[in-house]
């Protein structure tokens, strides 16, 4: 198998094709269809899956994948290798052409991530990782913030979640926001533009994978609202919920969340 650095090199290059496609399609006019859940899918969605597939399945024909657009393969779960992607990770933004949407792409190994790519074409912002190598953000070092208080933190997620009125405690006064992609909220946390990133639904390996690795290379912690970290290429590529935060705010933050009944 290449190494880490390797394959960072070829997903990264990919991620920047996959952008530049989904901009000349949706400049050309989108096909707009729904799937489960009410979910939209264009064919930029599409063919930006079809082109990472044929790139990268050309390059590492060994590595297993596993894509939110393309039927899953149970054969991926035999590889110690493969590709977990998101060929645009927001679509709701990229259809209002707002900013916040990604291409993510991840090599996962020994169900971890090893390298990983978060690209936002309207932003022009490039995440990447390789473990153990740190994180960078259009090559330049990232890491979480020092925050140690959730009272006036930064917190990317649903505002109604936070002011509904079953919480035993309820949350202090933050600065909250939220973005669509949600590989690119988890990298915001880890670049240190906000402190934290909650959402209790379940996630799939598509959205977090690589934002995973970028995020925790930069200190910040990624894991469910138990404290448990993720592990990917399951039988059922998902996960219970999503906690990022400033490595300060995690035993806070897990102690308000911890109780509640999600997933396993």
């Amino acid at each position: 198998m290449t190494n880490a650095a390797a394959d960072l090199a070829l997903i990264a290059e990919a991620a920047q094709e996959a952008g530049a496609l989904a901009l000349k399609l949706r400049s050309e006019g989108l096909e707009i269809e729904y799937k489960e859940g009410d979910s939209p899918v264009t064919n930029a969605d599409l063919a930006a899956d079809a082109l990472l597939k044929a790139k990268l399945g050309a390059a590492r024909p060994d590595y297993g994948w596993l894509s939110e657009e393309t039927a899953d393969d149970p054969a991926r779960l035999s590889k110690r290798r493969l590709f977990v992607v998101d060929p645009i990770d927001g679509t709701r933004a990229f259809l209002k052409d707002r900013p916040w949407w990604a291409v993510s792409i991840a090599v996962v190994e020994d169900r971890r991530p090893i390298a990983g790519v978060v690209f936002a074409p309207q932003l022009g912002e490039t995440f990447d990782a390789i473990a153990g190598g740190g994180a960078r953000l259009n090559g330049e070092p990232i890491a979480a913030s020092a925050a140690e208080a959730i009272e006036g933190c930064g917190m990317l997620g649903d505002p109604r979640m936070f002011s509904h009125p079953a919480w035993p405690i309820p949350w202090p006064s933050m600065r909250v926001e939220s973005k669509n992609s949600t590989a690119y909220r988890i990298c915001a946390v880890g670049a240190g533009m906000f402190d934290a990133a909650l959402a209790l639904v379940p996630k799939h390996d598509w959205d977090l994978a690589a934002a995973d690795l970028i995020a925790g290379e930069a200190g910040a912690f990624v894991g469910d609202h138990r404290g448990r970290p993720f592990r990917y290429n399951g039988p059922l590529p998902s996960q219970p919920s999503l906690i990022c935060t400033a490595p300060r705010l995690a035993p806070l933050i897990l102690e308000r969340v911890r109780h509640i009944a999600i997933g396993n």
